[in-house]
């Protein structure tokens, strides 16, 4: 992350298009913010590539539409409106772009996505490919052979992820024929990147930058004892409710996994969609970061729109990361809490000009999200050691979610692992 993926491909992009005529036009998916703003804006940063005309592919189907006819070398289109662009173009069966451009290809990793299956039936029309990412296996190697397969149609891991699968795992967790996770046979992961290297190109900022220090700050939130009973109460019922068998589904997981969070965060919703509040404590501990700190600037990480309710309520002058001109006024350092959510914002922005705390007001159960966010302001061009905050309400999920990022395991496996934790607490 930080290392220049982007100005790297315009100027290839610009050498096939205008010194070897070998391409003509360029389909280029990103994250919607990032389709947005960042290629168009790197284009006419650089002498180099400033001949480059960039269409985006954006706003109502009327737009997107015309976005597309018109004469541009690279039109770029958010990763949401990919089956859209398949269905647009097999109905006018005729398809214009001979270069796909995949930026944060880790959004193509599940097979099962209709994305995935869009841009796979796109993908032999293209001549030629690439995809970029900072995050290649956030969560487990299993998330490379999506991403391989749209580089190379599976010539090198396998044409369907359970040969892949087969070939490299073997089940880890199980109940009866259902496979809940699989594990890397020894040996598999060097197996695999061997069969990857001769067409993928890794590189670390370690090896080729001197950033600046990066501190992580851990600041427990604690409950008085009326909160956290009444927080123990609702926690209780949330975990008691799911069903009393050993094994819990990820989808249930996942639900009362959300519903914990937001509880150590300070609110929840109930069944007829009303905030809950149970405590403060969070946006006091926020409050006297702001003082400490004595007015810097601070990007904070929400993860629930009640907590985004709550820091505006409480911080009247924070601004919600929605626009470019809201990075420009952000780098430009006129905004003093830039307010932004993981998910949305955590890909491809340049935001290391404009400050260099974070804040985790929620935390996330992704580390890609974790680490892609966190590269907003600790990268290249940052010049103050950067600081990262992560506001931890004592014995909650928040804990466990912030032990399982310390040990970059956050996912899938540690959230089950939470959950069953949880369960253990409210045996009778």
């Amino acid at each position: 992350m930080g290392l220049g993926k982007t100005i790297s491909t315009l100027i290839a992009i610009e050498r096939l298009m205008y010194d070897y005529f070998d391409i003509k036009k360029v389909l280029l998916i990103a994250p919607k913010k990032v389709a947005e703003s960042t290629w168009a804006q790197e284009t006419q940063k650089w002498s180099a590539t400033r001949r480059l005309m960039v269409a985006k592919v954006l706003g109502s189907e009327k737009e997107r539409i015309q976005a597309l006819e018109s004469e541009s070398d690279v039109y770029v289109i958010n990763r949401e409106n990919v089956q859209w662009l398949y269905e647009y173009y097999r109905k006018k069966k005729s398809f214009p772009f001979d270069m796909l451009v995949i930026d944060e290809s880790s959004s193509f990793k599940n097979p099962q996505a209709k994305r995935f299956k869009a841009i796979r039936k796109l993908r032999p029309l293209f001549k030629r490919i690439v995809i970029l990412t900072g995050t290649p296996a956030p969560n487990t190697l299993l998330d490379i052979w999506a991403q391989m397969y749209l580089l190379d149609g599976g010539e090198r891991l396998g044409k369907t992820i359970t040969e892949y699968r087969t070939r490299y795992f073997t089940p880890d967790k199980t109940n009866g024929h259902v496979v809940y996770s699989y594990r890397l046979q020894p040996g598999g992961d060097k197996a695999i990147f061997s069969k990857m290297q001769d067409i993928c190109m890794s590189l670390k900022a370690k090896d080729y930058l001197t950033l600046p220090e990066r501190i992580e700050n851990v600041i427990t939130v604690e409950m008085n004892p009326k909160e956290w009973e009444l927080y123990k109460q609702m926690e209780r019922e949330h975990v008691l409710s799911l069903a009393s068998d050993d094994d819990v589904s990820a989808l249930n997981a996942a639900a009362l996994a959300g519903k914990l969070l937001q509880l150590a965060n300070g609110s929840i919703y109930n069944d007829d969609g009303e905030i809950v509040v149970v405590h403060n404590e969070k946006i006091e501990r926020l409050k006297e970061l702001v003082e400490t700190n004595e007015g810097k600037p601070m990007l904070v990480f929400y993860n629930f729109k009640h907590d985004l309710q709550s820091i505006k309520e409480a911080f009247p002058k924070a601004v919600e990361l929605k626009t470019d001109d809201d990075v420009a006024k952000w780098n430009k350092g006129n905004i003093q809490m830039l307010l932004a959510h993981p998910a949305s914002a955590g890909y491809g922005l340049n935001l290391q000009a404009g400050g260099n705390i974070i804040v985790w007001y929620g935390l996330t159960w992704s580390l890609e999200q974790y680490q892609q966010a966190n590269a907003r302001l600790h990268r290249q061009g940052q010049t103050q050691p950067v600081i990262i905050h992560h506001l931890v309400t004592k014995g909650t999920m928040d804990e466990q979610v912030m032990k399982a990022l310390e040990r970059k395991e956050a996912g899938q496996d540690a959230l089950l692992e939470a959950i069953k934790y949880r369960k253990e607490l409210y045996k009778e």
